[in-house]
């Protein structure tokens, strides 16, 4: 089928591309009803002693399959069979535990190939408690970028099953190695390893805090990760690592550079002298560990459970900030990765607050405050969450006065005019003629340069009309007037 491309009008061509994307999306849930069809005529039992015997495909509430069937409809379908019994799972999956998702689907309103996503990654769950997953990530499809969604899948696929979860970890954990390559000619090897998350943070944070220090007092200019892998190799050598770290230690204390950070001529032995270690025994260490900022984000219910009789997977999700490069984890894990950590709990913010300042930049308070309402970049479907982001005015700042500007404007700097952009995002919403307007504390009103119009808020994102765009910029108090086509 051929589509005619439309004139070279740039409203046309913008028309044509939603219309196309709706269009694939509607061809690929077509294909996977046929699978589904296909699957409705050979579900039945065969005759006993019969090779063709019924297969589970999907999960726990899906129909079984015969298993011959399989071979034909792929041959059909000019695929591999191993990629039409994959499609043909996640269909089975996606009609019988998660009809919720389904619905959504096959209007065209999300990626095929996400739904795709979850319905492989909730395979496992008992059907009693997906619709846990369905009913998370139903809610938010069409609304926020694929990378959101699947983030709360994850954790709910952990809250939903937590016993199978803990097994996965602990299945995990057995699989924990560390490897290496052999020597190549350079005298370097490759180093390979699989560990537990908090070690693997604690140990990211050692590395570079030696490499700061080695970069500070090494006179060779070198890269970031030739610092990093001599830092690494300082860990072998505990004897020398924990001068290194004492010298440094002092450093900061004394707000002295220091000395040279290569011991030369001390022995590379891993045994502790011993009048090493007795004077090492008087030493808190502890001052030297490296320190960091964990940010977690958590129901109520995760810590003091809904009720006696109930029992409280207890999920967190956790963001990658820090180099942690953790996501959804149980409550037990978070335990576990703090272990042996002095650890500093910070107040939590309200962030009903509304809170200005006079001057132009964002104080670092304001920047958590704005975050944590947005969580991540407010560009329509934008799926980043993290904090490294531009802290956007809105509405531009009025610097008629001064650096201050004036005092109580709109255009000053606060809850109630900032944003977090990405660099690409934010310089296109400055230069590329993009209109936004903040309707609420956490709510944006956005404007292409060819009229379409968005509403970003706590629920993601929905397109809306032009006139009902115009209606909410002129609503003093952002008043919703719009329909979502995707609610229940």
């Amino acid at each position: 089928m051929n589509f005619p491309l439309p004139d070279s009008d740039a409203a046309a061509v913008l028309a044509a591309a939603s219309q196309r994307v709706a269009q694939r999306r509607l061809v690929e849930i077509s294909e996977l009803e046929l699978l589904a069809q296909w699957a409705a005529i050979h579900s039945a039992d065969t005759a006993p002693g019969s090779r063709n015997k019924l297969v589970q495909l999907g999960g726990e509430g899906t129909p079984k399959v015969q298993d011959h069937c399989l071979g034909e409809i792929a041959l059909a379908r000019g695929t591999h069979v191993t990629a039409t019994t994959n499609a043909l799972a996640d269909v089975l999956d996606l009609i019988h535990r998660l009809p919720k998702i389904w619905a959504v689907a096959v209007l065209g309103g999300v990626e095929v190939w996400l739904v795709r996503k979850v319905a492989k990654m909730s395979r496992d769950v008992p059907f009693a408690t997906v619709g846990i997953v369905d009913a998370a990530v139903a809610r938010m499809l069409g609304h926020e970028g694929g990378g959101r969604i699947l983030d709360v899948a994850e954790a709910k696929v952990i809250e939903a099953d937590l016993d199978a979860h803990n097994a996965r970890v602990e299945a995990e954990k057995r699989r924990r190695y560390v490897g290496f390559g052999r020597t190549n000619e350079y005298g370097l090897r490759a180093m390979i390893a699989q560990v537990e998350a908090g070690d693997a943070a604690w140990l990211d944070a050692t590395i570079s805090r030696v490499a700061d220090f080695l970069a500070q007092h090494d006179p060779i200019d070198r890269t970031r990760d030739e610092w990093r892998s001599m830092a690494l190799g300082y860990l072998a050598r505990p004897a020398e690592l924990l001068a290194l770290l004492a010298q440094d230690a002092h450093a900061a204390a004394t707000d002295e550079p220091g000395e040279s950070s290569c011991p030369c001529g001390q022995s590379r032995a891993i045994a502790f002298p011993q009048e090493l270690l007795t004077a090492l025994s008087s030493v808190d260490w502890r001052q030297l560990r490296p320190k960091a900022t964990l940010y977690l984000h958590l129901a109520e219910t995760a810590l003091v459970g809904v009720g006696a009789q109930q029992k409280q997977p207890g999920v967190v999700r956790i963001e990658t900030a820090g180099g942690f490069g953790l996501r959804a984890q149980t409550l037990d894990q978070i335990h576990g990765l703090l272990a042996g950590a002095s650890v500093t709990v910070k107040p939590v913010i309200d962030l009903n607050d509304r809170v200005r300042t006079t001057a132009y930049e964002h104080p670092e308070a304001l920047k958590e405050r704005v975050y944590l309402r947005t969580g991540g970049d407010y560009w329509p479907y934008s799926s980043s969450t993290s904090r490294n982001v531009d802290y956007d005015h809105v509405t531009p700042f009025d610097h008629t006065g001064g650096d201050t500007g004036p005092p109580g404007s709109d255009a000053q700097t606060g809850t109630h005019n900032s944003g977090p952009l990405s660099r690409r995002h934010h310089r296109w919403k400055t230069h590329a003629g993009y209109r936004v307007r903040q309707i609420g504390e956490h709510r944006y009103l956005w404007t292409t340069p060819h009229g379409l119009a968005y509403v970003v808020d706590h629920r993601g994102t929905r397109r809306i009309t032009a006139a009902e765009a115009e209606l909410l910029a002129r609503s003093a108090d952002g008043i919703e007037i719009y329909a979502d086509p995707f609610a229940a």
